[in-house]
């Protein structure tokens, strides 16, 4: 698959492995959905490929991924027998240790290897200082590809020791590629919608085509409009939330809230600033918090519907 929006990030790299010096710490930093992890496995590809050595098709001995794991034992059996399972809210620090024994090997088919981590933004605090110490001290032929959707959540001291690939927003044209491509049984109208909502981000425009978001999208913007005095569109919301909705569905709801106030901003009137301020500071607190908190999901849309609801009401005061 050809990921569109990746030209610069793709020049940037191939310019530092025709280098002298390739760094050995890398930062991959973009909105989440916009293909960074995909990015990751290629470029990984070709920095431990040698030329006189066959290379694998499938997975690559001398590429290491880490992400979250089975959040237990039962989680981890669904995994294993190749069933859907629920993952843990953090990368842990022994995943990160267990890692760190095999760098003391050398790479196995040339003198290259790479560590992705995704995201890294997600690593426990311990996991974190661990991982900052295989920064400081990088075994010989170790390159690692740190992706972050929200990179001010990094360790600074991590942030110090990597070069950053910036992953811009898609722009619209790129994004109707994508989605026709990707999902074709989506009419105009969803199509739309989905752009909309998604800000620039092909893999939240899909899930939003996936998940069939469009009901919760249109309540959220009625809200932030009208407001919700009586608290029924927030009924309405919870409703299409689902009243167990898995944490994928959680953290679009959030994402489609923070493009309703983002796509706000561009008509705001000055009294209005501050209420799009808070909502939009609130929002990404309950971004960076839903990956490890278990929200309890009324709770969430009651939130939610109440920020987008002192939105409406900051533009009636401005008004009157």
């Amino acid at each position: 698959m050809t990921y569109l929006g990746h030209d610069t990030a793709w020049a940037q790299w191939r310019r530092a492995m025709a280098g002298g010096r390739m760094h050995h710490g890398w930062i991959l930093s973009g909105r989440r959905g916009v293909g960074k992890a995909a990015f990751a496995m290629a470029a990984a590809r070709e920095l431990v490929a040698d030329p006189a050595v066959p290379q694998p098709v499938g997975d690559h001995p001398d590429i290491r991924y880490l992400s979250h794991p089975p959040k237990n034992d039962d989680e981890a059996r669904k995994r294993d027998s190749g069933k859907p399972y629920e993952i843990a809210r953090n990368i842990k620090i022994d995943q990160v240790r267990a890692l760190q024994r095999r760098l003391t090997t050398r790479p196995t088919l040339g003198s290259r290897r790479a560590v992705i981590i995704d995201p890294a933004d997600d690593l426990e605090k311990n996991a974190a200082n661990a991982l900052l110490k295989s920064l400081e001290e990088p075994p010989s032929g170790t390159f690692f590809l740190l992706i972050a959707h929200r990179i001010g959540r990094l360790l600074p001291t991590i942030r110090s020791r990597c070069r950053v690939l910036d992953f811009p927003p898609l722009d619209e044209g790129d994004m109707q590629v994508v989605l026709a491509r990707e999902a074709p049984q989506a009419d105009s109208k969803m199509r739309e919608a989905a752009i909309a909502a998604a800000s620039g981000s092909p893999g939240a425009a899909l899930e939003f085509v996936e998940l069939d978001l469009g009901k919760m999208h249109a309540l959220m913007q009625t809200i932030a409009e009208r407001g919700d005095p009586d608290f029924a569109l927030r009924g309405r919301l919870a409703n299409a939330m689902g009243s167990r909705p898995s944490r994928q569905r959680q953290l679009a709801a959030i994402d489609l809230a923070r493009a309703v106030v983002t796509d706000r901003m561009h008509s705001v009137q000055p009294a209005g600033i501050p209420a799009l301020v808070d909502a939009h500071g609130a929002l990404a607190r309950l971004a960076g918090e839903a990956p490890t908190y278990n929200f309890d999901s009324g709770l969430l849309v009651m939130e939610i519907g109440t920020l987008l609801g002192n939105l409406a009401a900051s533009r009636g005061a401005a008004n009157g």
